[in-house]
């Protein structure tokens, strides 16, 4: 199979070679990545060790009933889109295999152009799909905007794009909230892949078992409620980025698997010993110490070599105190226009409040912050009021040492910790106590 000039791989199953030798041609000058099978067997085979998006299937493969082809490919691969191609006479048993899963029909003999359309419209809707998909994955709200007056943001930002444009695995390092998938997404926007998709997989969210099957896919019938094979992240971005987010969550029973992956872009889908290749782009963030986790041997030493070839480490808001004025008017600007609110800008107080803040959530707590001020502003400018702070301008996050009981210094910890999370669970993880523990204390506490 040729290296395609398109984005399109595209599989013909024809049980006459004229046919077959046609339509390849047609293809083929439109720069696409071209597979033939003259019967189900072999199209079955080709589908079983490659990945396709769409599959121009003969309703007539001589002993072979389409149908029957039909209904093995999509076992096989569900995200393929298959266009039935028949004579006129069968165009009847056509309207079936579209209600059996194909995405359309083509009537025998058709025109190249009619060819040509076909190929380019489904490859287009599943092209938008994917983009969709990708798009549901990521968080919806935008995260920090890139731009900096800060000298050391600015320099980390000069070498990302300096090395956007290699495939070296980039490690960005960061205190939660400071923008590191932004970041990761800005990367794969710079870069030569950006063409294809950037896909996260958002590492401490699943156990070992379904982390797997998550990153590489799975057959039908590799475990309880697999109902059908799935491509799994690594395949989904074949030719882009894979985004490894809080890489240092990583099950570390899974990290060889990991690590192969990335020596040799190999690896086998759960309950498939069908041994597969994908050329992604590996980026990967984490606010944790990789150095110190593998000396503890809670992260392969190996693996943490081959993430970090580049490192990026962002600074947190509170030694980019020159950004936070315009950070702050962007996001205000941004909630304003989708609440439909009068906020127009800050006070002098709310600006000198919002420098002064320690900000222990970073990004993420000033857009938070600024999104609820949006909200409940009903005046041109917002203030102190509006911000939840209270005169005088805050510095105040509780710290140890200071005269303090132990419950309001717990309040304040927690409190912090969960405007620093995204999900209960992620901040149960950080407090160290399971979610049942937070949420007992966050009722004690009246949080």
């Amino acid at each position: 199979m040729q290296t395609p000039d398109k984005e399109g791989r595209i599989l013909l199953v024809d049980d006459e070679p004229a046919i077959l030798r046609t339509f390849r041609y047609c293809l083929e000058d439109e720069g696409y990545a071209i597979a033939t099978a003259s019967s189900g067997d072999q199209a079955q085979a080709l589908v079983q060790g490659q990945v396709f998006d769409l599959c121009f299937l003969d309703l007539r493969l001589g002993a072979d009933d389409g149908l029957t082809v039909l209904s093995r490919l999509r076992v096989l691969a569900p995200w393929m889109r298959v266009v039935i191609v028949t004579a006129h006479s069968a165009i009847d048993t056509a309207v079936n295999a579209m209600q059996a899963g194909a995405a359309d029909y083509l009537v025998k003999p058709c025109s190249p152009e009619q060819l040509r359309l076909a190929a380019a419209r489904q490859l287009e809707t599943s092209r938008m799909a994917a983009r969709l998909q990708t798009l549901e994955q990521e968080t919806a709200a935008a995260g920090a905007d890139l731009d900096s007056h800060c000298p050391g943001m600015r320099s980390v930002l000069d070498t990302a794009r300096q090395v956007a444009d290699t495939d070296a695995n980039i490690l960005i390092l960061g205190e939660s909230g400071t923008g590191k998938g932004e970041l990761a997404r800005a990367i794969h926007g710079w870069s030569k892949r950006s063409k294809h998709d950037c896909v996260t997989v958002n590492c401490p969210s699943l156990n070992a078992e379904l982390m797997e099957s998550e990153l590489f896919g799975h057959a039908r019938g590799a475990f309880t409620g697999a109902t059908e094979n799935t491509l799994g992240r690594v395949s989904q971005a074949d030719g882009g980025t894979l985004f490894l987010d809080e890489i240092g969550d990583f099950p570390l029973a899974l990290q060889p698997k990991l690590l192969r992956f990335i020596q040799d872009r190999e690896y086998e889908r759960v309950g498939d010993p069908q041994t597969r290749h994908a050329d992604v782009r590996i980026l990967s963030a984490t606010n944790r110490n990789l150095a110190e986790m593998a000396a503890a041997g809670a992260f392969r030493e190996d693996l943490m070599y081959r993430l970090n070839v580049i490192t990026l480490t962002l600074p947190p808001l509170r030694e980019r105190v020159e950004d936070i004025p315009e950070l702050a008017e962007r996001f205000l600007a941004r909630f304003v226009s989708d609440y439909g609110r009068p906020a127009r800008g800050f006070s002098d107080a709310a600006l000198t409040a919002l420098q002064q803040h320690s900000w222990p959530g970073n990004i993420r707590e000033l857009r938070n912050m600024i999104e609820r001020a949006s909200i409940i502003c009903t005046e041109e400018l917002v203030d102190l009021t509006h911000l939840g702070f209270d005169a005088p301008p805050l510095d105040s996050v509780p710290r140890a040492g200071a005269e303090l009981s132990l419950e309001e210094l717990e309040r304040a910890h927690i409190t912090a910790v969960l405007g620093n999370s995204e999900t209960l669970d992620q901040a149960a993880r950080t407090l160290g106590i399971d979610a049942s523990t937070l949420y007992r204390k966050r009722k004690q506490l009246g949080l």
